[in-house]
């Protein structure tokens, strides 16, 4: 059924939902219409290169479902896009809002391009286009996105103007993640990070480990790795070893992380920083390690990693970076406390939706009430986590998913088949 929904990311996305389904007791004739998206778009972005040719990029937009509120979810430009990789994220971003008690449907959005590839008018002609594209299926009460890899306040910035152009009006509640210039909200790039970080303090009273005397892995420094890197490193964590696309450095003394982000601000990239402390990228999650913080992409736990893995606490700053086979590991590894990517990574999507009530009532908020609200929604997603995994005898992240999914399900069943 829903063939185009395939690819090893939708399949393990799909048996979580499972799993919890059966958790939960949901009958079976109820299940597809809570596991397959409400709507899949694919559309075409034709573009002029610096170079006069005309390039064709494909896209995509899936929608999980609408009945607590608009569809929410960013948007990626990635070589590596597909649209069962789509779908799948839009089932992680509907059990995530649930789960934060948020008005919101999950939904996702991507571009199969190496945005590094692109000069900067190009990006702007990229992101225009796939805007312009989506026009008719979106909207601040239907479907509102947000950055995420490849993109960034910027590209949010062009995709709110274009949407404002064509209706005649700004409207500044179409995206969130844009700059605060432009309607944006402050700190909302940090919060995804500080989110992360928050909850590893949160995971860290749980089984009594001293954060100012522990060290920490990073895979992963993007927005979302450096700024938790950032926030772990001023709670004392010393940073042993992190890694981006380019490349990977490991010091056993800890590293020198504001230095290391004043590098990335200037050249994007960690690649240069250093040659001393080179070391493989491909050994970076099994660092021996309180804290691990897999910040990347999806699956990149997996079986044979995940029974050489040495940490107390897992963040699950990515996507589902953890395959079913590693959980399963994981399953007989109590010792490793697992704050799965659906809770970890919500500071996000929760700022975002704080800068979208701003920008519907405009009237804007400081940040240390931002800050502060965040931390009591993810407070409440955490500790609620916790005791049912507790009480219903399962992982942290079947409680995590069974909460965001019961929540949608009894949506569904209040208003019927609509939407």
């Amino acid at each position: 059924m829903f063939d185009i929904y395939s690819g090893p990311v939708f399949g393990m996305a799909r048996q979580q939902f499972l799993q919890a389904a059966d958790i939960l007791e949901i009958p079976q004739d109820q299940r597809d219409r809570l596991l397959y998206p409400k709507r899949a778009i694919a559309v075409t972005c034709p573009i002029h290169r610096d170079d006069g040719s005309t390039v064709v990029y494909e896209g995509y937009r899936v929608q999980h479902h609408l009945s607590l509120g608009p569809a929410k979810g960013g948007v990626r430009f990635s070589p590596h896009v597909d649209i069962g990789e789509v779908a799948a994220l839009s089932l992680w971003m509907s059990w995530k809002c649930a789960l934060m008690n948020l008005p919101y449907g999950g939904a996702k959005g991507g571009v199969r391009v190496d945005p590094y590839s692109l000069s900067l008018k190009e990006l702007e002609a990229l992101s225009r286009r796939f805007m312009q594209e989506l026009i008719p299926f979106v909207g601040p009460h239907v479907d509102v996105m947000a950055p995420d890899i490849g993109t960034n306040e910027q590209v949010m910035a062009w995709f709110m103007d274009t949407y404002s152009n064509d209706a005649g009006q700004t409207v500044t509640e179409i995206v969130t993640g844009k700059p605060v210039s432009c309607g944006g909200t402050v700190g909302r790039r940090e919060a995804t990070g500080r989110g992360v970080t928050h909850t590893i303090v949160r995971a860290a009273e749980e089984i009594n480990l001293n954060l100012a005397q522990s060290t920490a892995v990073i895979q992963g420094f993007g927005n979302v790795g450096s700024v938790a890197a950032n926030e772990l490193h001023a709670l004392g964590v010393k940073i042993l070893a992190i890694s981006d696309h380019t490349a990977a450095y490991h010091d056993p003394k800890g590293l020198n992380i504001p230095e290391i982000i004043a590098y990335v601000a200037k050249h994007g990239v960690l690649k240069g920083y250093s040659t001393e402390c080179l070391t493989d990228p491909n050994t970076i999650l099994t660092i021996k390690c309180d804290v691990l913080v897999p910040a990347a992409v999806e699956r990149v736990i997996t079986e044979e990693i995940a029974n050489k893995i040495e940490c107390r606490i897992i963040a699950e700053a990515a996507n589902g970076p953890t395959t079913l086979e590693a959980d399963a590991v994981f399953a007989k590894r109590p010792e490793i406390f697992i704050i799965p990517d659906i809770l970890c990574n919500s500071g996000g999507v929760t700022v975002s939706y704080f800068e979208w009530v701003q920008d519907l009532q405009q009237f804007f908020w400081e940040e240390e009430e931002i800050i502060s609200r965040m931390k009591k929604i993810m407070d409440k997603g955490f500790y609620d986590t916790v005791k049912s995994a507790k009480e219903l005898k399962v992982s942290n992240r079947m409680a995590a998913t069974c909460a965001g999914l019961k929540r949608v399900h009894l949506a569904k069943q209040a208003r019927g088949l609509f939407p």
